[in-house]
């Protein structure tokens, strides 16, 4: 993989005719250490967010070995790149094959499910085992989130307290999960969800050997700017203390955004400008999902490539390379008055999401990686992993 100090050398030194995805790695570390010094348990990675074996690399590196996986082919991967990792099969809905792939030839031991049905699977998938540890996960509201995951995925109140009975009956080990939804914005949210794993544990009488508060720990946006993720984790810390427990159960979280969105960004080419519309070589197709279908505004900054920058922003429009009228992106995305054709641009907190989504439609791919040592355009985190606001 190619290195740069920073995007002005790569387009000065490329000069690429095709998108190029950048990753920082001095921003793994920085993540991964502000979440394994601040959080009060394990630590997972949400594969999902980024599985590219580069990143996945830099994680293990920094010392995360847990992880959670949503299906057969993650498992795969990360196994082969440690297989000594522990592995978390949080997917409530699996095919059967994979449960008992997962189990008896990659040594998984721990499976989430959001009803009985799914708790059935589990259990004749893997002939019954008595070394199981089941994760119920308890539908909470994600009036805070971005992106709602509530509609697919958890138990209501009534089902999730017979679940826990149940998976107390049959498994080694139980606990209690649930998800705030992606790029939650308030940690009210995580206090709300400890809550009502305290309200099935006074209604079972049952305290789970485990719990887990997810994912959804926020990155930081041109129009999203939470509250630092030390308030957050101190609000997780209060709300256990709150639950009063004799002794409090293993606390695990799955973060995967926070991880990995300031690692990732991408340099992209005007093709065209129309107005206050730039038709760019990337787009919804390729690393930039974000920016369209949830309408994420994505940071972004012209890079000079020697040319005179004027002071005035105008707000942009983006269209991608694709003749679908669906690669758009509305933004608005601030840069110089002066932009056209032919200039440079990178798009950043792409490294969540940027690289799964990316297929191949209309022959538009490029999957050029180079790794850079310069800041990215926002961070949530200082130099020394302390939570803070700093824009490069």
């Amino acid at each position: 993989m190619q290195k740069f100090s920073n995007v002005s050398d790569l387009v000065n030194i490329l000069k690429p005719v095709n998108p190029v995805y950048c990753i920082r790695p001095k921003c793994i570390e920085i993540s991964t250490n502000f979440f394994k010094k601040n959080f009060p348990g394990k630590v997972l990675y949400a594969v999902k967010t980024n599985p590219n074996e580069t990143i996945l690399k830099l994680i293990i590196k920094n010392g995360i070995e847990d992880f959670d996986v949503a299906s057969i082919n993650e498992i795969k991967l990360i196994k082969k790149l440690n297989p000594k990792a522990k592995l978390y099969f949080m997917h409530t809905v699996k095919a059967r094959e994979d449960i008992a792939d997962a189990y008896f030839n990659y040594g998984v031991r721990d499976f989430a499910l959001d009803n009985k049905e799914e708790l059935l699977k589990i259990l004749e998938s893997t002939n019954n085992a008595k070394d199981l540890n089941l994760f119920v996960r308890i539908a909470i509201s994600n009036e805070y989130a971005e992106i709602d995951l509530s509609r697919k995925f958890g138990a209501l109140s009534g089902e999730a307290l017979g679940l826990v009975r149940l998976c107390k009956q049959h498994g080694k080990k139980i606990g209690i999960s649930f998800h705030v939804g992606s790029q939650c914005m308030h940690k009210i949210s995580f206090s709300k969800g400890i809550k009502e794993i305290g309200n099935i544990i006074k209604k079972t009488k049952i305290i789970p050997d485990t719990i887990n508060v997810g994912g959804g720990f926020p990155s930081i946006y041109p129009d999203l700017k939470p509250e630092p993720l030390e308030n957050y984790i101190e609000e997780i810390k209060k709300s256990l203390n709150n639950l009063k427990l004799p002794k409090l159960p293993e606390i695990i979280c799955e973060p995967g955004r926070a991880l990995v969105a300031e690692s990732g960004s991408t340099i992209v080419k005007i093709n065209l400008r129309k107005k206050q519309k730039l038709y760019i070589n990337d787009g919804t197709y390729g690393s930039l999902f974000d920016a369209g279908v949830p309408n994420f505004i994505l940071p972004a900054k012209m890079i000079s490539n020697g040319r005179i920058q004027s002071k005035k922003l105008t707000a942009y429009n983006f269209f991608g390379p694709t003749c679908d009228s669906l690669d758009y992106m509305k933004g608005p995305f601030l840069l110089p008055n002066n932009i056209k054709e032919g200039d440079f641009i990178e798009l950043g907190q792409l490294g969540a999401y940027g690289l799964t989504f990316r297929t191949k439609f209309n022959g538009f791919f490029s999957d050029r990686i180079v790794e850079l040592n310069d800041k990215p355009i926002m961070s949530l985190y200082g130099s020394s992993g302390n939570v803070n606001y700093l824009v490069a």
